[in-house]
């Protein structure tokens, strides 16, 4: 299939979307059920195991440079199938091991032991999944079609966020608290667990599509751009992490800051999900007719303007209806700008290098700004005593990330 862009079929689409879905799917729920997971494996009072937990969910973006760097250099050197196959593999082992650890009420510090090692596999597993997902994607798209066949590498990992949300505002529907501590957030976990098998029969039925030109040697002076390339990509990851994950800790906010109930919590979790895939989709059109940067600007700067006054209204009325209107704006000016600057990113990416460096480049990215940012947050609410300290995270992530897309140059659009 290498160089051939009129075989890719929708059965081979789908292997791919699936099986992005379901690792993002399992990565994810550990953030939404944070508060649940804190409780079971980790000793101390609320805040304290919830820190501790926080810290565990950080722990998972440390293993992601690594994983980028190896199952990165594989996608590139032997193909991007057998990366993919990999990078699924490990994540089902990662997912299956954290739903079936003690609590420490039982295992005592075995507990939160083995929560790291299992967030350690988990993110190796994703970082290099990231990579090899979008290059084939790239590869196997028309040349006018990039965008949106790139917007559905990013609208599959919001599609897990909505039904993790799904999912986590079922449970905390059915269950009481009690339960939801001491084993409604392990159900949440093996729910993924279960369709593994699934996702790794889809992607060995994919056809290879690395290009036989990307095995040649790289030209002479190829470094320096690539370089500067990298560098604008890590600002451009670094603000759609911060800003990313900023909103998923709005479940975690609502609850541990706001007082709210975890139904009405999950429900922005929704929402989030929802207005997130949505969105992608839609950019990845524009991004095609119009260009990732005249398409970027315009949210990323209405996000700088309105990211804080959306955190006051949040902060002074804390109901419902205001959590799910604030979720559903910020995401949307989120995701026109980040996925624009994203798809502007890895179209700007030669073909030779083109998983790995995405891998290795969104693995750092994520491991120094995602794994800290809810972290971070929790820190700087409870220093400041403000409730809109990560409205001002967000803004002063997507500055950098506005400065980072202008220093690519945009590839044409037509290019083959």
């Amino acid at each position: 299939m290498a160089g051939d862009k009129a075989a890719l079929t929708k059965k081979q689409i789908a292997a791919v979307a699936a099986g992005n879905a379901l690792e993002f799917y399992d990565f994810v729920t550990y953030s939404f059920f944070a508060v649940q997971i804190g409780r079971a494996l980790f000793p101390g009072d609320a805040t304290h195991s919830l820190i501790y937990s926080l810290a565990t969910f950080g722990v998972g973006f440390v293993s992601r440079p690594l994983g980028g760097l190896i199952i990165g250099r594989m996608a590139d050197r032997r193909g991007r199938k057998p990366a993919m196959i990999l990078s699924f593999s490990l994540m089902g082992i990662g997912i299956v091991g954290l739903a079936l650890t003690p609590s420490y009420s039982v295992a005592g510090w075995a507990a939160p032991l083995l929560a790291v090692a299992f967030r350690l596999l988990q993110g190796f597993a994703l970082g290099g999944e990231v990579g090899p997902n979008a290059a084939f994607l790239m590869e196997a798209a028309p040349p006018h079609r990039r965008g949106f066949y790139l917007s559905i590498h990013l609208a599959t990992a919001d599609l897990a966020v909505l039904v993790a949300g799904i999912v986590g505002f079922s449970l905390s529907s059915l269950l009481t608290a009690p339960q939801l501590d001491a084993w409604g957030w392990r159900v949440a976990f093996l729910i993924g667990a279960s369709i593994v098998p699934f996702g790794l029969a889809l992607r060995r039925t994919l056809e290879e599509t690395l290009p036989p030109e990307a095995k040649a040697p790289a030209p002479p002076g190829s470094l320096r751009p690539l370089l500067i390339t990298a560098g604008a990509g890590m600002l451009i990851l670094g603000a759609g992490t911060i800003s990313n994950y900023t909103l998923d800790y709005l479940t975690t906010y609502a609850q541990d800051t706001l007082h709210m109930a975890v139904r009405s919590a999950f429900g922005a979790t929704v929402i989030l999900g929802l207005v997130s895939a949505v969105s992608d989709l839609a950019t990845g059109q524009l991004v095609d007719r119009f260009g990732p940067k005249r398409v970027l600007i315009g949210p990323w700067i209405a996000l700088m303007l309105f990211a804080v006054p959306t955190f006051y209204v949040l902060a002074a009325l804390r109901s419902p209806t205001a959590l799910f209107g604030a979720t559903a704006f910020l995401t949307l000016l989120h995701i026109f700008g980040s996925s624009a600057a994203i798809l502007l990113f890895i179209q700007a990416l030669p073909a030779r290098v083109r998983a790995g460096s995405l891998s290795l480049v969104y693995a750092l990215a994520i491991a120094i700004f995602g794994g800290s940012t809810q972290l971070v947050e929790k820190l700087l609410l409870r220093w400041t005593g403000s409730a809109v300290a990560p409205g001002w995270y967000m803004v002063a992530a997507v500055a950098a990330g506005l400065i980072g897309a202008l220093l690519i140059r945009e590839p044409e659009r037509r290019a083959a």
